[in-house]
């Protein structure tokens, strides 16, 4: 029998670990070449694995099971690719040997059950056991009604039923005069304890990095988006006619922040060991939440792009981070960070910055507020922004300057356009 080992391939510098998520073909199941046979979550993206050859498939590792780069996650039988047509030829015998050998109708006739035909993976097997759940009492989602690991946390979830008893006749207790009587709690006091993705655990490891080793400090400000949301309206079916997007206030403000990023060296910079690394180039991350966890693909060289091409580039990068699409050299780098609670609410906060950027900035909600414009009271699209950054490179003159020349070029477009 002729084996072919199935390792974790190395997928990038930073990665020594990833997650099997998710395993495409089943035990057992013939596999050809090239076919992907399972899906690995590293801290960065999601990637299929292909089969490096042709034939039967065993499973090594369960999903959810965290595995080192170069460790073993399954086995291909190469044997089976060779002998599949004798194998069929055996399993197909000709019409007339069926009918001579064919048992009488009362007989039982043993059935053997495919090991997706309603069978658990190896990671619902394992849930199910320790939850003491019969197979057979869960329906399966899986391909040819496979049990998956989704399937067997459901079932333990689900509460388990039991016979309705009927209370013993009990005297009712006296009833104090004054004294209310206390109703049974009500409603599901069930808990469930769930493993965290690998995503989670890498942003969690990262904000607790962030916090601790750096001396992060925020700085704010308010802008008033009256000039900007007048621009939008103005222009914004010319725009849509001309580039087929819209335009949004994320390119308005990316834009801002390169100009001065790049007037305000920085800002703009981070520290590598005991050396501080200026950049003469302005990738701003875009901070995109998706059903997994938050992530900042950058969008590179936002000083030399337009607003066209930058708002291309957001709605390209947000689309794939939805759909698990993202490649690690698209979530890599950065020297910028720009996150918008605003979409979800947020009036104000204090983000906590990308290592190892050194600022980050927050945008928020606009809110219609009263405020004094030449010494009369007139309601504005208000918005608090946030700068947060780390106080080893940046100095506080500093991040209140750069949050100062943004707040001019949003109140000013006209001196973004024409960069004044």
């Amino acid at each position: 029998m002729a084996i072919v080992e199935m390792k974790v391939p190395v997928i990038g510098e930073s990665i020594s670990e990833v997650t099997l998520s998710k395993w495409l073909k089943a035990n057992g199941d013939y596999v050809a070449l090239d076919e992907a046979i399972c899906e690995f979550e590293s801290d960065k993206a999601t990637l299929e694995f292909p089969a490096e050859a042709a034939g039967k498939l065993i499973h090594v590792a369960a999903e959810g099971d965290d595995i080192a780069i170069g460790a073993l996650v399954a086995k291909i039988d190469t044997a089976a690719a060779q002998n599949g047509a004798t194998a069929s030829a055996a399993a197909a015998p000709p019409a007339e040997a069926k009918a001579a050998v064919a048992a009488p109708a009362a007989a039982p006739v043993e059935s053997k059950t495919t090991y997706a035909a309603g069978h658990p993976s190896p990671a619902a097997a394992k849930i199910l056991k320790e939850g003491d759940i019969a197979p057979a009492s869960v329906q399966g989602t899986g391909k040819d009604g496979r049990i998956t690991k989704e399937d067997a946390q459901k079932a333990a979830a689900a509460p388990v039923a039991t016979p309705a008893v009927a209370p013993a006749p009990t005297s009712p207790a006296p009833l104090k005069e004054g004294v209310p009587i206390a109703a049974a709690p009500s409603g599901s006091r069930t808990e469930e304890r769930k493993k965290m993705s690998r995503m989670r655990r890498t942003i969690a490891k990262r904000l607790v990095s962030a916090k601790n080793n750096t001396a992060m400090l925020t700085t704010f400000n308010e802008v008033d988006l009256t000039e900007i949301m007048a621009l939008r309206e103005k222009h914004q079916d010319s725009f849509v006619k001309k580039y087929g997007i819209k335009l949004g206030f994320m390119s308005l403000f990316a834009k801002a922040c390169a100009k001065v990023l790049m007037e305000m060296p920085d800002v703009n910079a981070m520290i590598d060991g005991e050396d501080i690394i200026y950049h003469n180039y302005v990738d701003i991350s875009i901070a995109i939440s998706t059903p997994n966890g938050l992530v900042v693909p950058p969008v590179h060289n936002v000083e030399s792009l337009n607003f066209a091409q930058i708002e291309g580039r957001i709605k390209d990068l947000a689309d794939k981070a939805r759909k698990g699409e993202l490649t690690l050299e698209e979530m890599s780098g950065g020297t910028f960070t720009i996150t918008n609670g605003g979409i979800f609410g947020s009036m104000l906060s204090t983000p906590i910055l990308n290592e190892p950027q050194s600022a980050i900035l927050g945008m928020h909600n606009i809110i219609q507020r009263p405020v004094a414009v030449n010494g009369q009271v007139e309601i504005r699209p208000m918005m608090y922004l946030a700068l947060s950054y780390d106080h080893r490179v940046i100095d506080g003159s500093t991040s209140v300057t750069f949050l100062v020349k943004v707040k001019k070029l949003l109140e000013e477009p006209v001196t973004l356009l024409l960069d004044l």
